[in-house]
């Protein structure tokens, strides 16, 4: 069995010989090549994860090749042959693109040890482009469901809006999928290959707003041990989401404004001022054109904020997606609940075509789970959503009883808990600072207690 594929390309017979040989012996599929131009003939047959090329052949030298076969294979790693006298050449070679080099004549175990270094940086390369395009299938357009003309016209807007890289304001009710979209612009945009940060701007508490923005120095107030990177560093090179901007305190809008004005901050008790690279991405529930006219919010940062605008329609507007979005949430919530619950019927789908929908898709996905785990058979009926109305909730039934009462009591309170929550929510229409206060706990213990029972919004 192969360990990977290398192609040894070198005007010299013998050193072609030598390596094909240690190579083989190691168990690798080999193939050779006489110079540059015969080694690019073999990249469509031979498919080679890792090149071995000498610097200096006729026709063709290595680098060139090198290069040649990345454009049209990035994940080949190579790696460069030169002698002693070359070996400046060699490292600019590194520059490049060219992983590594090695010096004439070569020891063969230095050899093999700076082949297995290649193939892991192929490997590594490989798998972390295929969780990367994993994650454009999750976040990208394809993630923005829907078939009507108001959807599809959103994706439109998603796609331009992403090409052109300048700071966004999503706007839309609660439980419209603002994050998700924020998401989407990232993934299709040119900084997908970046970090993307989020931050709930109502869900910080204001005397920390300035350290979670911008990190802090070390002994900068009591409670400041070590050096804090905040959000912005985090994104650098990427994208930030400031999800509900309009809840942002006055002083914390001014200190946001400077980003956004010489793209630049400093820490909390620093005074050495840090250049910042991102795309800002913010959103709001809120009409913040009315916020600014009550003087809630400045009105130079919302032109700022508002350069490029995207509203995302309620579900009312577009109540012929709803079947999507069900059978959606169905595959996504199938092996949670270990449920086989595939299908929903006419009738039951027409009654939820006809509600209000005051919390959109969050709203319905929450439906839908709740009759899941109503469900016995493989079908969605009408009766599992009477059920819910009469009762205001489904009973779970805990697994944790034959575990003792300890965890069965935990387990109930954790049920009964995430139920409290998620009916506040919907009793607010998802304004979390609202349902805070009716549970009259604090908005980031709120936030807290959603992230622990995956109560997304």
């Amino acid at each position: 069995m192969t360990h990977g594929r290398i192609l040894v390309v070198d005007d010299e017979e013998r050193i072609r010989s030598i390596i094909l040989t240690v190579l083989r012996e190691e168990g690798y599929e080999v193939e050779t090549a006489a110079d540059g131009a015969e080694g690019i003939e073999r990249l469509n047959q031979f498919n080679p994860q890792v090149v071995i090329a000498d610097l200096q052949m006729p026709r063709m030298d290595g680098i060139e090749m090198t290069v040649r076969m990345r454009e049209r294979s990035p994940h080949i790693v190579g790696v460069i042959l030169t002698a002693h006298g070359t070996i400046q050449s060699a490292v600019q070679a590194v520059k490049q693109g060219v992983y590594d080099y090695l010096t004439k004549p070569f020891d063969n175990d230095h050899l093999l040890h700076v082949v297995r270094r290649a193939l892991d940086v192929h490997f590594l390369t490989a798998e972390v482009d295929q969780l990367k395009s994993e994650l454009g299938k999750k976040f990208g357009l394809v993630s923005i469901i829907g078939e009507s003309p108001l959807m599809q016209h959103v994706r439109e807007q998603i796609r331009r809006i992403a090409e052109a890289d300048a700071t966004v304001l999503i706007e839309g009710e609660s439980g419209t999928g603002k994050e998700l979209v924020a998401h989407a612009i990232h993934a299709e945009g040119k900084r997908r290959n970046g970090p993307f940060v989020i931050v709930d701007c109502g869900a910080i508490p204001s005397s920390l707003i300035e350290s979670e923005f911008f990190g802090h120095e070390k002994g900068a107030f009591t409670d400041a041990r070590e050096r804090r990177i905040g959000k912005f560093e985090h994104a650098h090179g990427g994208s930030i989401f400031l999800d509900e901007v309009s809840e942002l305190p006055v002083e914390a809008q001014t200190k946001l404004l400077r980003v956004l004005q010489e793209k630049e901050f400093t820490r909390v008790g620093g005074n050495v001022p840090l250049k910042v690279d991102v795309r800002i991405i913010a959103a709001t529930n809120k009409n913040l054109e009315n916020h600014v006219k009550e003087k809630k919010f400045r009105e130079d940062l919302y032109f700022r904020l508002n350069v490029l605008q995207l509203y995302i329609p309620p579900l009312r507007e577009h109540r012929e997606d709803i079947s999507l979005y069900v059978q959606h949430f169905l595959k996504k919530h199938k092996e949670t609940f270990g449920k086989q619950v595939t299908s929903i019927s006419d009738e039951a789908l027409e009654s939820l075509k006809i509600r209000e929908w005051k919390g959109n898709i969050r709203e319905l996905e929450n439906v839908v789970q709740k009759a899941m785990l109503s469900v016995d058979g493989a079908c969605i009926e009408t009766s599992n959503f009477e059920s819910l109305e009469k009762t205001g909730r489904i009973t779970i039934l805990s697994n944790k009883r034959e575990e003792g009462l300890e965890p069965y009591i935990k387990s109930l309170t954790e049920q009964a808990e995430r139920q409290i929550i998620l009916d506040a929510l919907n009793e607010t229409n998802w304004n979390r600072t609202e349902a805070a206060a009716k549970l009259k706990i604090s908005r980031k213990t709120l936030f807290n207690k959603m992230q622990q029972y995956g109560i997304t919004g």
